[in-house]
């Protein structure tokens, strides 16, 4: 999918573009720019959030902005254009929306706008149906996080049958509509473009996918999509138009109440970004992958002397100016834990059907941040000593803090560790990340009684929980990779001689 198009006075408009990661949509954090600025090649233009991360994002032209086609706070689509820019400088810039559904109030100076919402504003097909040969922008195709990301493998059909314009408003409105969002009308499709989820969604629920009105990029149909088309038709569409003629007439049922909130006791939050990538995350995962999740209290108190003991000396360990805690040492037990059992760091292939075993772990790390819960990993974890760990680790959790985190760092994670500990909470049941196979929660390390040598004293105790697709990893496998993650903490000089 291009994200420039040209159009009449030589005009160009950059459409939000496709960071590469199976991501629909982003909410413009902050515009840099604004009308009547002069803008350069690779220059950041504004700050968007996608579904987990902020990324800057470059204009890959120069000239002069025309104008912002969406205000900060905007929710955009990706293939909607955000921005047009004067590459010959001839056009006056036009003022940048108040708010999302200001009507676009400089259509005279930008003959390639239609009069519609600037919220929906994208530059309508100068050619009726033959604008499939258009000839392509040359040059790097910008992504949201530098260039070079190939175009969609998805290849939508010639459109055959759309004529320009609908003089029936209903059908007009259809046309239009699904023009603003990229689609357009496809030809018939002997199968529709669906993901394999997707694809059993609609099949658990009788739904025939060739009757669904797609809403995703190049005409995916989504589980929004799916869901769209069991849902009964809402009785609020007809209310309007036969509320006049019916009211003197024959009764009529009254519609249902509409639901009302009491504004000084009730917040309601938009859910969008993070919260709603967690969500849909969270839902598909639990619903996906059937869970199991064990359960193991072990004595650390040896490990957390380690701990202390490299903290006072970190020169005789290598780990000078790094962060030292249990969480490293946790996560280092993990690692030892897979290489000691291999068949759990593995994924399950729904469309092929096969389990995919990874010869890497991508050792993920649940961090809290301001924005939400976001899981970034550890590239290669496998492979890193353990100063070597405590670096990434440091760097991991700091960009996570800052809000810097890349989507391509949440990418590829294979299992997780998430610690619930340092919340005060003993335990969980921690959710899959999609995607993975295992993830271990750590609780909260607290001095109790414990029989130690044969005596009850005073023991450091904390309670682990991992929990593992049981697609993938039977009840002895997922015991094993959890009782050696223990044993390694309760004897951490089993570093040297297991890792």
């Amino acid at each position: 999918m291009t994200t420039m198009t040209e159009t009449a006075s030589g005009l160009r408009e950059f459409k939000m573009p496709d960071v590469g990661e199976g991501l629909t949509e982003a909410e413009i954090l902050k515009w840099y720019v604004k009308a009547g600025d002069t803008v350069t090649d690779g220059q950041v233009v504004c700050e968007v959030e996608t579904a987990k991360a902020a990324v800057e994002l470059p204009i890959p032209f120069d000239g002069v902005v025309h104008e912002l086609r969406f205000p900060e706070g905007t929710t955009v689509d990706v293939g909607q254009v955000i921005i047009a820019v004067d590459v010959d400088g001839g056009a006056a810039p036009v003022a940048p929306p108040a708010e999302a559904q200001a009507p676009a109030a400089s259509a005279p100076a930008t003959p390639s706008a239609p009069a519609a919402p600037a919220e929906r504003t994208e530059a309508p097909p100068e050619k009726p149906a033959a604008s499939e040969e258009k000839p392509k922008p040359v040059g790097r195709t910008p992504v949201l996080v530098g260039y070079g990301v190939a175009e969609s493998s998805t290849k939508r059909r010639p459109r055959r049958g759309v004529p320009a314009q609908q003089p029936e408003a209903a059908a007009a409105a259809v046309a239009v509509q699904s023009e603003l969002n990229g689609h357009g009308h496809a030809a018939p499709a002997a199968r529709p473009l669906a993901k394999p989820p997707v694809r059993k969604l609609a099949k658990d629920l009788g739904v025939d996918l060739a009757t669904v009105t797609p809403s995703g990029p190049d005409g995916i149909i989504t589980r929004e999509d799916v869901h769209a088309a069991v849902a009964p038709a809402a009785p609020v569409q007809e209310t309007p138009a036969a509320a006049a003629p019916v009211s003197a007439s024959a009764p009529v049922r009254a519609p249902a109440p509409v639901a009302t909130y009491d504004g000084a006791r009730e917040t309601r939050i938009p859910v969008k970004g993070v919260r709603k990538a967690t969500a849909a995350a969270m839902v598909g995962s639990a619903f996906t992958a059937p869970h199991v999740t064990e359960f193991v209290t072990v004595d650390v108190t040896r490990t957390m002397k380690l701990v202390e003991e490299i903290k006072r000396a970190p020169d005789t360990y290598g780990l000078q100016g790094l962060r030292v805690n249990p969480l490293l040492l946790i996560a280092k037990a993990l690692l030892v834990a897979i290489k000691r059992h291999p068949e759990v760091n593995a994924s399950w292939d729904e469309a092929n059907q096969e389990i995919v075993q990874k010869h890497y772990v991508n050792l993920g790390i649940a961090a809290a941040t301001p924005r939400g819960l976001i899981v970034p990993n550890i590239k290669d974890a496998h492979a890193k000593t353990l100063p070597q760990l405590a670096e990434s680790l440091g760097e991991l959790v700091a960009t996570a803090r800052d809000g810097k985190t890349s989507p391509a760092a949440m990418q590829g994670g294979t299992v997780t560790i998430t610690n619930v500990g340092v919340f005060g909470v003993d335990t969980g049941t921690p959710i899959l990340n999609p995607g993975e196979s295992a993830i271990l929660a750590v609780g909260s390390i607290k001095l109790q009684p414990w029989v130690h040598k044969g005596k009850v004293k005073p023991r450091q105790v904390t309670t682990l929980a991992l929990s593992f697709d049981h697609r993938l990893v039977d009840g002895e496998l997922g015991s094993k990779v959890l009782a050696d993650v223990a044993a390694i903490l309760e004897q951490p000089k089993r570093l040297i001689t297991w890792g």
